[in-house]
């Protein structure tokens, strides 16, 4: 087994000044153990882009738990469309897939291939993802893709995997802090019917 972590460390042990990285977050409890391990060796710009999420009320809520944290710790972000039916295409014949399946990979593809073109079109040195930071979410799958996105867009993926070193735990003890808010679930539950109508705003 591959260990990103080390490859993570190998990277920002060889920057030369701090690099322009575009970094997709699920949601403010993840992203805040990621930036306090990022914030001292790169310039992070925050995407926030999660069509996955429903119903769209959850990925409000979401958000904006997101721009709170992120206004206090002065870092600036980007926020994705919400199209979910885009994810539903995405994830088409693996709907009824269980979580940890296939169908979070194609998640994970279809989240970071629109993070990866932006890191390109803003000329990014650098993109990666809070996703990893899970120990629900498949880090070798995350890194396959982010290496296989790094050759499609000509842009460097940085290799991660942010549960190490206690990120996950670290995670909940600064999502107590900054009184966040904590989802249930990660998104990609059964649609349900209603739970769209708002997706076209």
């Amino acid at each position: 087994m591959t260990n990103f972590d080390k490859e993570f460390e190998e990277i920002v042990n060889n920057l030369h000044g701090k690099k322009k990285l575009l970094l997709h977050s699920c949601c403010a409890p993840c992203s805040s153990s990621v930036l306090e391990r990022l914030k001292d060796n790169f310039d992070v710009t925050v995407f926030y882009y999660n069509p996955n999420i429903a119903p769209f009320s959850e990925f409000e809520r979401r958000l904006k738990e997101q721009i709170k944290l992120l206004e206090k710790l002065k870092i600036s972000y980007i926020i994705g469309e919400y199209k979910h039916e885009d994810f539903l295409n995405a994830i088409k014949g693996f709907e009824s897939y269980p979580e940890g399946s296939l169908r979070c990979r194609h998640c994970y593809y279809f989240r970071m291939k629109e993070l990866a073109r932006l890191a390109k079109d803003r000329s990014f040195d650098y993109f990666t993802t809070t996703l990893s930071v899970s120990p629900h979410k498949n880090a070798q799958w995350i890194n396959e893709i982010g290496k296989e996105l790094e050759k499609e867009f000509d842009v460097k993926f940085l290799t991660s995997d942010f549960k190490k070193k206690n990120g996950y735990l670290r995670s909940l003890q600064l999502s107590q802090e900054y009184g966040l808010y904590r989802q249930e679930y990660c998104g990609c539950m059964p649609r349900k019917k209603g739970d769209n109508e708002a997706s076209s705003n």
